[in-house]
């Protein structure tokens, strides 16, 4: 079969693509940035497509030809710079239903989620909702699956942020640590994928998740031990202490990072994660045989160490340049005498603003998502610039026992860090 994959480059998505690659059909996947995955997985046709950007069904009439199934694996969290809940996970499913109706008819598999409870007003699982009710009536042939926590040998989201929390030193500080929480493996939901397409399931709207319930703390516990970890005490957090935490990640959001702790995901912790295990004829697989299947690597210890540690990276980057910028206006004539040796005063202090000036533009631009890589390189060509303007000008700053020159570079050592640890999937 044709089968088109929405998400296919997602933690959920790679999987689900790569076993259905394996069962001999002909996958085609859509993402916002294919490149790297055209790379991991060349058997698979990519294609550029940016769903918030797919609102009408005109939109959606070259892709799906030839198709004889669609599966929905895209979805976000929250509203922010990068994500538009409505667009993305509502709007662009309908004018892929409407698409649908008058092309092959391709049955739509969408990977949704438990809707009702506590969250269930919140925009990420009203989208869904609104989704999977059009889908519902839309007379199209179609499956819905609703799967738990999903586990794997990748993380990505609430399953990157377990393991984080597993790593940390000394505690384990939680919050909602007694809520229920049931899980699956990520290639059960491939599985089920599989045989929806093969027509082997029996209903069109199916929870999955293994059959048990483990608390938060005794999921953190366990990818505790899975990353070769001693025991550590769960220290109990009360809900009021995650406010200031889910404003800045919220804020970060809206600035187009994709944190896990962002109010939306707290919401829905906050009632846990369960399933009405309506019957799907699955056998899927527990939380500690999906960790014992794929034992831990030092990779993921240390996935598991920077992922809390990326974001202070982050903002202690963006407030050394800004306040490289801003303090040196406080003294602006001391600061542009240093220059005086080598040009006139009036080019001095225009080459000091301009300096502050890029100091500032870069604090600033490396808390934007879409930006940060450009202000990443931007800090290190400047820093070099720097460091050799300096060198050949004034080299006694070398020797200046404040160490202005030397402090920039672990300056740069922090930003290659930075780097390294920027891409998201």
């Amino acid at each position: 079969m044709n089968i088109l994959i929405l998400g296919a480059t997602g933690f959920i998505g790679s999987v689900v693509a790569a076993r259905l690659v394996a069962d001999g059909h002909v996958v085609t996947g859509l993402g916002r940035n294919p490149v790297r995955a055209r790379l991991k997985q060349p058997a698979i046709e990519w294609r550029r497509a940016d769903l918030s950007r797919m609102t009408k069904p005109a939109d959606w009439e070259d892709i799906l030809k030839d198709q004889h199934v669609v599966v929905n694996c895209a979805g976000a969290l929250q509203d922010g710079l990068s994500d538009d809940l409505a667009a993305t996970q509502a709007e662009a499913m309908l004018a892929l239903y409407a698409a649908a109706k008058c092309s092959s008819r391709p049955l739509i598999v969408q990977i949704s989620a438990r809707t009702a409870g506590a969250a269930g007003d919140l925009p990420f699982l009203a989208t869904k909702r609104r989704a999977d009710e059009a889908l519902a009536a839309s007379g199209l042939p179609y499956l819905i699956l609703r799967p738990a926590l999903v586990l794997g040998r990748n993380a990505h989201g609430g399953s990157a942020l377990l393991r984080a929390l597993a790593a940390f030193p000394l505690v384990l500080p939680l919050i909602h640590a007694e809520s229920p929480v049931e899980t699956l493996s990520v290639d059960d939901v491939a599985e089920a994928v599989s045989r929806a397409v093969s027509g082997g399931l029996p209903s069109k709207d199916i929870d999955l998740a293994a059959n048990e319930v483990l608390t938060l703390a005794d999921l953190v516990h366990l990818h505790r031990q899975w990353l070769g970890l001693p025991p550590a005490r769960v220290f109990a957090l009360p809900p009021w202490l995650a406010r200031p935490v889910t404003w800045l990640a919220d804020l970060s959001g809206l600035l187009g990072w994709r944190s896990p702790l962002r109010s939306t995901a707290l919401t829905v912790m906050s009632e846990g994660v369960q399933s009405s295990k309506a019957g799907s004829g699955l056998v899927a697989t527990s939380a500690a045989a999906t960790l014992s299947a794929n034992p831990s690597g030092v990779q993921d210890l240390w996935f598991a160490r920077l992922y809390l540690l990326k974001p202070l990276v982050i903002s202690g980057l963006s407030v050394f340049w800004l306040l490289s910028g801003l303090i040196p206006l406080l003294a602006l004539e001391k600061t542009s005498a240093h220059f005086l040796p080598f040009m006139p005063e009036a080019s001095a202090t225009a080459l000091t603003l301009a300096t502050c000036l890029i100091d500032v533009v870069l604090g600033a631009a490396v808390l934007v998502r879409p930006l940060a890589k450009r202000a990443l390189l931007g800090m290190l060509g400047v820093s070099l610039a720097y460091l050799a303007g300096a060198s050949l000008l004034e080299p006694a700053l070398w020797f200046d026992p404040l160490g202005p020159l030397v402090k920039v570079l672990p300056s740069i050592l922090l930003t290659l860090v930075a780097l390294a640890t920027l891409d998201e999937r």
